[in-house]
C-alpha cells in the first residue's frame, strides 16, 4: 500500500504546524536514495574514522579492532531501526526533535534538538582546523612549503583554521544551492576516498606479514571489561552521523528513501571498518598501530608504498574531513528550520532560499557560529580547551539522544508487539536493547571522567572538566527550552503544533503497518 504523507506547511511565525512541509513555502524534494546514502556516508566520515580512530582504539582493545567495530554496530543498528520506523510514519526535518517531543515529552524533544545543534557546531569548529591542517600537510608532501610571503606550517593554528574556514564557506555555498548538488559533489569525493582506502587495505591484506587470527573477530578475547567499554565508546562514535539522513526526509522523493539510505550507509560503514581493521592488523604490529594513534592511516600508507603513492590516503583523509563539514551543516540547518517552524527558535531559521528552497538563513547562521567559535579558539585558550573537551565528551551526548529516540520509537509503536510481533521486534525491542547498551556505555564514559581525577582543572584532559561539558550542554538546553516555553510561548510545548496533522499521521501509520 502506498504511504500517505501528511501535508502541513511550515509556519514561520510559530503558529500551529510542524511536521512534513508542503506547499509554496516547503523545501524542494530533490534527492533519491543514492544521494541519501552519500549524505549519510559523508556524515559518518569513514575515512576520517579509520585514519584517526583505529589507532586510538588499538591502544584500548589490542588486536581486536574488527571485533569491537562489529560489536558496536549491533546497538547502533537497533537505534537505526527506531529512526527508520519513526521516519516511515512521520518524515520531518526536525527528526529526533519532533519524534521525542511527541512520544515522550516536549522538553526532552527540545533538549534532543538542542544538543544535536550544539555538538555539531562544536564539531564543525574543531573539524575546520583539522581540515586546514590536512591540506597543509598534503601541500608539504607535494613539495609546496610556502606561498608568497608565507611559510606553510601544519602546526600553525592560525593557518590551519583560516584555510579550514575557506573550505567551510565553500561547503556552505554548495549546501545552500541544494541537496542534489551537495550529494553530487560528495559522491565524487567518496568514490575517490573509498577507492584509495580499498586499494591500500586490499593490498595490505596480502602484503602484510603479521599472522592472521580469527580471534581478532572474537569480542570475548578483548582483554578486560574496561577495555571493552572504552572501545565501545570510541567505536560508537565512529558510527555517529548516520542519522543525518532522517533530517532530509522532507526533501527526498520518497520518505522511505531516507530509511533505506540510513541502513545502507550503516552496512557500508561496517564493511569498511571490518576490512580496514583487518588490513591494519595484517600490516602493523599492535605497538606501532597504537603508538601512531591519530596518524594511523598515513603511517599505514608509508609502510605499503613510497611517495607520491603514499600521499593518496592523506588526500582521501582531506576529502573526508572537507565532506564531513558540508554533511554536518546540512542536517543541523534542517533541525533549526523545524524548531523555528514550531516557534521554539526564532523566525529567521525558517527562511528558505527563494530559488533552491533550502533553509539558507539557518545554514549561513550555523556556519557563522562555527566560524566564530573557531576564530575565538585562536585568541582565547579556554575556547580551545572547551572545543577539545566537547569533542572528547561527545560520546555521552550521542548516547543520550540516540537512547531517547530509541525509547520514543518503543513507546510510539508498542502496540505492534501485540498486533504484529515481527514488526514489534524491529520497532520496539531492537531500539530498546540498543538504548540500554548505549546508556551503559555513556554512563561508563561519564564515570571514567569523574573517577580519573580528584580536582577540577580547565584543561581538555581533566575528567571533571570533560564531564562539565555535557552537563552544561544539557543545562543550557533546559534554559533555552524554558525561554521557548514561557517567553516565546511556543505551541510545541502544548501539543498545538501536532493537532492539524493528527488524522493524516494516523493514515500514514496505518498505511505503513498494513
Amino acid at each position: 500500500m502506498a504511504t500517505t504523507v501528511k501535508d502541513r506547511g511550515p509556519v514561520p511565525d510559530g503558529g500551529s504546524g510542524g511536521g512534513s512541509a508542503a506547499g509554496p513555502d516547503a523545501m524542494r524534494r530533490s534527492v533519491g536514495v543514492g544521494a541519501v546514502v552519500v549524505i549519510a556516508a559523508s556524515s559518518t566520515a569513514a575515512t576520517t574514522s579509520i585514519g584517526i580512530g583505529l589507532g586510538l582504539m588499538a591502544g584500548v582493545v589490542g588486536l581486536h579492532l574488527p571485533a569491537i567495530m562489529l560489536l558496536a554496530f549491533l546497538p547502533v543498528l537497533g537505534i537505526a531501526c527506531g529512526y527508520g520506523r519513526l521516519n516511515r510514519v512521520e518524515p520531518d526535518a526536525g527528526s529526533s526533535y519532533r519524534w521525542v517531543g511527541k512520544a515522550l515529552n516536549p522538553w526532552l524533544g527540545f533538549l534532543t534538538g538542542w544538543v544535536n545543534i550544539v555538538t555539531t557546531v562544536v564539531f564543525m569548529a574543531y573539524t575546520t582546523t583539522v581540515t586546514g591542517s590536512a591540506i597543509i600537510q598534503l601541500a608539504g608532501t607535494a613539495g609546496l612549503h610556502a606561498l608568497p610571503g608565507v611559510r606553510l606550517d601544519p602546526d600553525s593554528s592560525f593557518q590551519c583554521t583560516l584555510l579550514g574556514m575557506l573550505v567551510l564557506l565553500t561547503a556552505t555555498v554548495v549546501a545552500v544551492r541544494g541537496l542534489d548538488l551537495a550529494a553530487e559533489l560528495q559522491k565524487y569525493l567518496l568514490v575517490f576516498e573509498y577507492a584509495v582506502l580499498i586499494a591500500f587495505c586490499g593490498y595490505g591484506l596480502f602484503a602484510g606479514d603479521q599472522p592472521f587470527s580469527l580471534s581478532w573477530y572474537d569480542p570475548f578475547e578483548i582483554p578486560s571489561t574496561a577495555a571493552l567499554a572504552q572501545g565501545m565508546v570510541l567505536a560508537v562514535f565512529c558510527y555517529w552521523g548516520f542519522e543525518s539522513v532522517f533530517s532530509v526526509g522532507e526533501e527526498v522523493h520518497d520518505p522511505k528513501d531516507a530509511t533505506r539510505g540510513g541502513f545502507l550507509s550503516l552496512l557500508l560503514m561496517l564493511g569498511l571498518f571490518l576490512f580496514a581493521g583487518t588490513a591494519f592488523q595484517r600490516v602493523l604490529p599492535i605497538g606501532e598501530l597504537a603508538d601512531n594513534g591519530a596518524t594511523g592511516l598515513a603511517y599505514f600508507a608509508d609502510k605499503l608504498a613510497d611517495q607520491p603513492l603514499a600521499a593518496l590516503p592523506l588526500v582521501a583523509l582531506t576529502f573526508s574531513a572537507a565532506a564531513s563539514l558540508q554533511a554536518a551543516v546540512i542536517p543541523t540547518a534542517r533541525g533549526t528550520y523545524a524548531m523555528g517552524r514550531d516557534g521554539t527558535l526564532g523566525r529567521v531559521w525558517t527562511r528558505l532560499h527563494p530559488r533552491h528552497r533550502t533553509p539558507a538563513a539557518g545554514t549561513w547562521l550555523i556556519t557563522g557560529i562555527a566560524l566564530a567559535l573557531a576564530g575565538l579558539a585562536l585568541v582565547i585558550p579556554t575556547v580551545t580547551e572547551l572545543i577539545a573537551a566537547t569533542v572528547n565528551a561527545i560520546g555521552i551526548v550521542v548516547a543520550l539522544y540516540y537512547a531517547l529516540v530509541a525509547i520514543a520509537s518503543a513507546v510510539r509503536f508498542r502496540h505492534l508487539l501485540r498486533e504484529k510481533p515481527v514488526e514489534g521486534l524491529k520497532a520496539v525491542v531492537a531500539p530498546l536493547l540498543g538504548a540500554v547498551v548505549l546508556l551503559l556505555v555513556g554512563g561508563y564514559l561519564a564515570w571514567t571522567f569523574y573517577d580519573s581525577t580528584d580536582h577540577f582543572e580547565l584543561t581538555a584532559y581533566n575528567g571533571w572538566f570533560e564531564l562539565t561539558v555535557p552537563v552544561l550542554m544539557i543545562a543550557s538546553g533546559l534554559a533555552a527550552a524554558a525561554w521557548s516555553r514561557w517567553v516565546r510561548r511556543s505551541p510545541y510545548f502544548t501539543g498545538a503544533t501536532d493537532r492539524a496533522g493528527t488524522a493524516a499521521e494516523a493514515t500514514t501509520e496505518a498505511a505503513t503497518t498494513a
